[in-house]
């Protein structure tokens, strides 16, 4: 009777550590939701695996913006989807801390002349069964930790779409501008040719004329190649495979905001949502509950309860209990008690150092943001208004017969090169604010360096 209301209560212990529906995945979706505006989506079986294909289609339809990319890779990327089986195997990790550990069962059968005795035994952790709420209590955080974790790693595939398709439009809007610089320089070149054949122009001036050609025809082959590594580059953080590649591009990067973001503003909600800053909290709140369960448990090594029922043929039916207590003779714990202290030591100044490295990262980054903001605003406002304005003079002054065409190619050499460079300006801003992004929520925000100005090249035909 006793051992079947001990069996019914271990029972019932267990029937409270269950799985969840979701697996703990609707906290991950509800983070991307408020960091990037995009919910990820597990794929668990083929019917799930086909409405996303059919989804990703609808999507590749139109023409790709950086949006449309980031929801493609949070539902495509199989990388990603491996990322989310952490939180089945965290899950299943709390689950089993919930439960206490399987009761033993003994039989024996003895035999001593005629008498024939039967021994059954029952048999459970104690120890483990009081302990069972704290165990529970770690193991919510470390799942806890590992949904951070996995958000993270979805924040993390987010932004980094992001910067491939800044860098992916880029380098396509850069080839278009070597493709027109290049059908400049082949048309002075040509002209240069000619004029050298009726010898109206030194062969020095002609020679210089194709070597600028030909300087340009190889920028643009280098342009090509990186065209293509930069939308492989998104191509694989998309997940896109077979005719899923033939995607289309927008032709130019988007447009500078109207204001840049404000500081102090910026660190303050980085220094409360950072996931790493979060994670590191939790993970030394654990740790401290771990403490107190290592220093409360430190002198029993194992405490096991069990009940005892004897038959005998010969005997009346023997009942009792017994219990094992294993002497702390060799181990008191003082190991585990003092290894715990140094673990919750290092996690506390861990704390501190994230903290510090933290602000250190959003300062650096919005630095960055803000000089790339100024450099795209001045190529836009300054830098490619002149550039227009030479040009319209040029073309004045080549009318009234007051310059000559060397001076228009020139001129329009020039133009292209500042509009490429206003290009990579803009590229850089885009990617320095996705980059100050990445270090709001505390991933991967380091190593991002603006790229060089183009130098404006001397007209080549100077002096003509």
């Amino acid at each position: 009777m006793r051992g079947g209301l001990l069996l019914a209560g271990l029972a019932l212990l267990s029937g409270c550590a269950s799985f969840s529906p979701d697996g703990g995945f609707d906290r991950v979706q509800a983070i991307a939701q408020e960091r990037v505006g995009v919910q990820p989506q597990r794929i668990a079986d083929e019917d799930k695996a086909d409405r996303v294909a059919a989804e990703v289609r609808r999507l590749l339809a139109a023409p790709l913006t950086a949006d449309t990319a980031v929801r493609i890779a949070l539902m495509n990327n199989r990388g990603l989807q491996a990322q989310f089986a952490e939180l089945g195997i965290a899950e299943a990790e709390l689950v089993q801390a919930g439960r206490p550990r399987n009761p033993g069962f003994t039989y024996g059968r003895f035999t001593q002349g005629d008498e024939r005795e039967y021994e059954r035994g029952f048999l459970f952790d104690l120890m483990w069964l009081l302990t069972l709420p704290a165990r529970s209590e770690i193991e919510q955080r470390r799942f806890a930790q590992t949904q951070l974790q996995v958000a993270g790693e979805v924040l993390s595939l987010a932004q980094a779409t992001r910067q491939a398709w800044f860098s992916a439009v880029a380098a396509q809007q850069t080839v278009r501008q070597l493709e027109e610089a290049v059908a400049a320089a082949r048309a002075g070149a040509e002209l240069a040719t000619r004029m050298a054949e009726t010898g109206n122009f030194s062969r020095l001036r002609q020679q210089r004329e194709q070597l600028l050609y030909a300087e340009l025809a190889a920028e643009l082959a280098r342009a090509h190649l990186t065209a293509v590594r930069e939308r492989e580059a998104l191509t694989r953080l998309l997940g896109l495979t077979g005719g899923q590649r033939d995607y289309v591009l927008p032709e130019r990067l988007p447009e500078l905001p109207a204001a840049p973001r404000d500081e102090p503003e910026i660190v303050r909600l980085a220094m409360e949502s950072r996931l790493d800053v979060r994670m590191a909290r939790e993970a030394l709140a654990g740790l401290a509950r771990n403490l107190g369960l290592t220093r409360s448990t430190g002198f029993i090594n194992v405490l096991e309860v069990g009940w005892l029922n004897t038959t005998s043929n010969e005997a009346p039916v023997k009942r009792g209990y017994e219990i094992e207590l294993r002497l702390p003779i060799f181990d008191w714990g003082q190991a585990r008690t003092a290894r715990a202290e140094a673990l919750y030591t290092q996690a506390l100044h861990r704390v501190a150092a994230i903290a510090v490295e933290a602000q250190t990262e959003v300062v650096v980054a919005y630095t960055t943001y803000r000089t790339a903001y100024d450099l795209a605003r001045h190529y836009r406002d300054e830098i490619l208004p002149l550039r227009q304005r030479i040009a319209e003079e040029g073309l004045l002054r080549y009318n009234g017969m007051l310059a000559s065409v060397w001076d228009l190619l020139a001129d329009a050499r020039q133009r292209i090169q500042g509009e490429q460079a206003a290009t990579l300006a803009l590229r850089d801003f885009w990617l320095a604010e996705t980059q100050l992004q990445m270090a709001m929520n505390g991933k991967g925000a380091s190593g991002f360096v603006l790229s060089g100005g183009m130098p404006a090249a001397e007209p080549a035909g100077k002096g003509h």
